[in-house]
């Protein structure tokens, strides 16, 4: 529940982050089985969007972003075709990826990088929605690419941060209609859901509406410092698996 809060509440500041901090914390201490924390974190996006645009009584989302929701849907599909290969076949590969994916994402948010000029067009906003789709549906965590191209769009905060708490929602809903489709959706992931969902609401509730207790700066780099600690953690843990 504390991990559960920590992400949701970064997520509500960031518009991102509620899945790679959270499976990284996860993952770190081998919680749970990284597949159902997964499928328990893709509802608690969802819950969070809800709440977030509730409180926010508004939906600031660029049309550019549009073109990246359906090539995100597509590669979500890729990407739990991936997940169910690597957990049957090499789980210490698929936290390898998630531990390399959540550094990466650290990395290029805590990079300072200017805004591009002008708004970037449908096709680049396609290509980068169709590998956050493959890293959403493998862990439910389409962040690193999406994050990196929508914070250099020249948007104010807000609708930079809408933006990918609608794209990210969108995902997710797709990813949740294919798990329970396909069967995958088990009992510990739905016990997972229930327990964070109230914890998912309050944190949300409160948070959506307030600005944080510190400067967007040094929030930019609590954040990344936690992400970089869970995916080293994790990336050392798998490859000590992976050798012995």
């Amino acid at each position: 529940m504390v991990f559960v809060a920590i992400a949701v509440y970064a997520q509500s500041v960031t518009g991102f982050a509620l899945v790679l901090i959270l499976l990284g914390l996860v993952g770190l201490v081998d919680l749970v089985p990284l597949p159902d924390a997964a499928n328990a974190v893709t509802v608690l996006i969802i819950v969070n969007a809800l709440m977030f645009f509730y409180r926010r009584r508004t939906a600031r989302v660029e049309r550019g972003i549009m073109s990246a929701v359906g090539t995100t849907l597509v590669g979500t599909f890729l990407g739990m075709l991936l997940l169910a290969f690597l957990a049957a076949n090499a789980y210490q590969v698929l936290k390898l990826v998630l531990g390399f994916s959540i550094v990466a994402c650290a990395v290029l948010l805590w990079r300072t990088s200017s805004p591009f000029k002008t708004t970037s067009g449908s096709g680049y906003f396609a290509a980068i929605g169709l590998v956050s789709g493959v890293l959403g549906g493998l862990f439910a965590a389409a962040g690193p690419p999406l994050v990196y191209a929508v914070y250099r769009q020249p948007w104010p905060i807000e609708r930079i941060q809408e933006s990918l708490i609608f794209c990210f929602a969108v995902g997710a809903v797709l990813r949740l209609l294919l798990v329970i489709a396909y069967g995958d959706f088990s009992r510990l992931a739905l016990i997972l859901a229930v327990e964070a969902i109230p914890v998912t609401l309050i944190v949300t509730s409160l948070s959506a509406s307030r600005p944080p207790p510190v400067s967007g700066a040094s929030m930019k780099h609590i954040v990344s410092l936690l992400l970089v600690g869970s995916g080293l953690g994790m990336l050392f843990s798998s490859v000590s698996a992976m050798l012995a």
